[in-house]
């Protein structure tokens, strides 16, 4: 394999590192930057500095999971397209975006300066299309395609460990195909980074809430046995639990609020805390949130 510090060490090939020749510069620097920014490492064998910044350059290109690419353009061997980008010394570094050239250097840089370099050249190409692709993941989600969902959050998690809108998405598409345990088992392995995000407090609602379903007992028994007894607050629990199961929520959340009327501090406020697990569940403006929560502010203000 190619050096691609100039100096014949092995170095990984494929599309974030690579090395390049003039013949590809317009499809893996000008087109590819159209996708995300690609930094232009232009260096010779002969190049003792070119030694020390290209491993370094790898480096934080590897460490910025993706989100820019880089290649390397041997000089000697690519001299008209050095001549086109007027290279006059090496190493020169140029960093390409939507096709254009925005940020550059000449020489040998320090550690922390090769660092913010990338820093800038990654927040010139924003996030890389993960949001646009997290939005199409959910679209898919919402129309019934759990699979294709599940396999777009996860190429987003490949790329961005820390993405808590993917992963939170990932969670939920297992929920939906009704693999609870796979996402049990993935909210047990969140990143403490993002552990407390709300993508994340919702998917852990709902893993909550499908536990629950998978015990939830028949409506219509629950239903008759509040209907003779109002004051059952178990089997008004219950039947909420049930409802919410079968998909009739706002129903579920009428039954909970009234069980709070009735007794706030029954099982040490249960009514309460299953409010907030199916409001933290629902997107916040959904309206059975907003509803549910000025009923909830009314009764414990009243």
């Amino acid at each position: 394999m190619l050096g691609l510090g100039g100096n014949g060490a092995d170095a990984p090939k494929g599309d974030l590192i690579k090395e390049i020749s003039e013949m590809t510069f317009m499809e893996d620097v000008i087109d590819a930057s159209n996708e995300v920014p690609v930094i232009v490492d232009f260096w010779a064998p002969w190049c003792g500095p070119c030694k020390a910044l290209g491993p370094a350059l790898e480096q934080g290109v590897t460490e910025a999971g993706g989100k820019v690419r880089m290649v390397k353009v041997n000089v000697d061997e690519n001299q008209q397209i050095a001549a086109q980008l007027r290279i006059q010394s090496i190493p020169t570094v140029y960093a390409f975006h939507q096709g254009q050239p925005v940020d550059g250097f000449q020489g040998a840089l320090p550690a922390s300066e090769i660092k913010a370099f990338i820093d800038r050249v990654v927040g010139a190409g924003g996030d890389g299309g993960l949001a646009e692709a997290v939005t199409e993941a959910e679209a898919m989600l919402g129309e019934g395609a759990a699979v294709d969902a599940a396999q777009t959050f996860a190429a987003i998690l490949a790329q961005e460990p820390e993405n808590a809108a993917a992963y939170g998405g990932l969670i939920r598409s297992h929920l939906a195909l009704k693999e609870v345990e796979q996402a049990e088992g993935l909210l047990a392995a969140v990143p403490a980074e993002i552990a407390n995000a709300p993508e994340i407090e919702a998917a852990r609602a709902q893993v909550d809430l499908a536990r629950q379903a998978a015990e939830a007992g028949p409506v219509a028994e629950l239903r008759a046995a509040v209907d003779h007894d109002a004051d059952n607050h178990q089997a008004r629990f219950d039947l909420a639990k049930a409802l919410h199961a079968n998909g009739e929520i706002e129903e579920a959340v009428d039954q909970l609020l009234e069980l709070f009327r009735r007794d706030s501090e029954w099982n040490d406020g249960a009514a309460k805390a299953q409010l907030f697990t199916i409001f933290d569940a629902l997107k916040p403006q959904d309206p059975i949130v907003l509803k549910g929560r000025r009923k909830l502010s009314s009764l414990i203000f009243a």
